[in-house]
């Protein structure tokens, strides 16, 4: 089928005719002349023209046929056609080995650009699974790209914006002004950001790239979440002031009587035996403080081991409910338990031990006289949802602890599982403890990925127990 466009396969646009004539113009002319001079008949000189023109087109049309095909399978080839598609149109022989050429290359730079974009792809893949934001600036301190983190720290459409627009901070912007002027090659500094939701303070890094780096990147800004390692500042502060505070009350009390026994109780019988006495309960109390703390910082050591122990929990709220019998009787107490038929989980056997123990001894100490303390067991399907960590999914054992007390203020329940934390009621109470009970099993439990609740109405406080049945 012809082409409109072509002619014996040339394009009518290729300026093959104008090339023609412009090869054959030397010899026209000289002909022109032999033709004025009569050297030849202007006959002859016109058919000699008219033979160097034929000659010439015979002579170009191969060549301007095997450019024009290499033209079109150049064009093809970028379009997108298979190479064994476009070769088998290719006659000439001087053709098809040029192609073979251009396909080499066509084929060493197709391979550079995919190894290219799937490193580009990669290197962005690596930069938004870091945790920390971080941002590529220009020369002239654009955002030209972020990672994920970056990306959703700010919430909006970064590239391309001026980092000091979004960053309002005077020392920020003489450190980056540093970095740009090439006058430092890492700055530090450590700043609040106003318009960053709940996560008021960061350490940020400004880095120049190496020298051998190429394109328009020509600083690294690294941002590093500073909230949560201020917060565990705080409650290490505060641990170490509660503890110091805990300790010093019984040893004034111990240095006190001792110091009293020396001097003017020395003689003094019955005030040592009574002062003795105190001193031994302020010495248990300190034993337990101590155990407590030590306890509380192996769980945390183990918090992200699952544990992998198969126990039943109806056989534990058993043994800890006969250890009890003494302290059930001196209150005039009675358990009452409603066990499922099936309580087996995969649990640490210890802590969980410690768990039951401690809260059914809360339910001992903090219970009215004469009444009665409940236990319960079952089974459910899902444990409700923690606000600070991941519970397991599925199946789980639900234990509840409850008794008759005084009613915990709805301000208190969520401070419960704080070191140290005790209800002035109890305080009022002279009922003793350190603090560390509830800390203790909230730490177990996170362990392992369940959950606890608290209710208290009416003088009527149950504590549930949400503990998966798999790990």
């Amino acid at each position: 089928m012809l082409n409109d466009e072509e002619l014996l396969g040339i394009d009518k646009n290729s300026g093959f005719a104008t090339r023609v004539l412009i090869l054959s113009f030397p010899a026209g002319s000289i002909f022109l002349l032999l033709a004025i001079f009569d050297v030849l008949s202007i006959p002859l000189a016109i058919y000699s023209y008219i033979s160097i023109l034929f000659f010439n087109v015979i002579f170009l049309m191969p060549i301007s046929s095997e450019l024009q095909q290499i033209k079109k399978y150049i064009s093809k080839l970028s379009s997108g056609a298979t190479e064994e598609e476009l070769l088998n149109n290719i006659t000439e022989k001087e053709t098809k080995n040029l192609i073979t050429a251009i396909n080499s290359m066509h084929k060493f730079w197709s391979t550079k650009a995919e190894t290219l974009e799937n490193r580009t792809l990669s290197d962005a893949a690596v930069l938004d699974t870091l945790p920390y934001p971080l941002f590529m600036v220009s020369k002239l301190g654009l955002i030209i790209g972020a990672n994920l983190s970056a990306r959703t720290l700010f919430q909006e459409d970064i590239n391309g914006v001026d980092f000091t627009t979004i960053i309002n901070n005077d020392k920020f912007k003489i450190s980056l002004s540093k970095i740009l002027d090439g006058l430092s090659r890492k700055e530090d500094l450590t700043i609040p950001l106003a318009n960053v939701k709940n996560k008021p303070k960061f350490y940020i890094q400004i880095s120049t790239l190496p020298w051998f780096a190429k394109g328009d990147i020509v600083a690294v800004v690294s941002f590093y979440d500073l909230t949560k390692a201020l917060q565990l500042e705080k409650l290490h502060q505060d641990f170490v002031a509660n503890a110091s505070h805990e300790l010093r009350t019984p040893l004034s009390v111990i240095s006190g009587f001792i110091e009293t026994l020396q001097t003017s109780a020395k003689d003094d019988e019955v005030a040592r035996e009574k002062f003795l006495h105190i001193m031994q309960e302020q010495t248990f109390f300190m034993s337990s403080l101590i155990e407590n703390l030590l306890s509380l910082s192996k769980i945390e050591l183990t918090v992200d081991t699952p544990p992998t122990d198969k126990i039943n929990v109806n056989n534990l709220i058993k043994e800890i409910k006969s250890a009890l019998e003494l302290k059930l009787k001196e209150k005039d107490l009675t358990i009452k338990t409603k066990l499922a038929r099936t309580s087996q989980i995969t649990a640490d056997q210890h802590q969980i031990t410690q768990v039951l123990q401690n809260l059914m001894d809360n339910a001992t100490k903090y219970a009215f006289p004469s009444t009665q303390i409940s236990i319960q067991t079952q089974k459910v399907n899902a444990i409700p949802p923690h606000r600070y960590y991941d519970i397991k999914e599925g199946d789980a054992i639900r234990i509840d602890i409850e008794n008759n007390s005084t009613t915990i203020p709805k301000e208190d329940l969520e401070r419960l599982t704080e070191r140290f934390y005790r209800l002035q009621s109890h305080k009022n109470q002279n009922i003793k403890g350190t603090g560390l009970g509830l800390a203790i099993v909230s730490q177990i439990i996170k362990r392992h990925r369940g959950n606890m609740t608290v209710q208290s109405e009416n003088n009527i406080t149950t504590f549930s127990i949400y503990l998966p049945i798999s790990q």
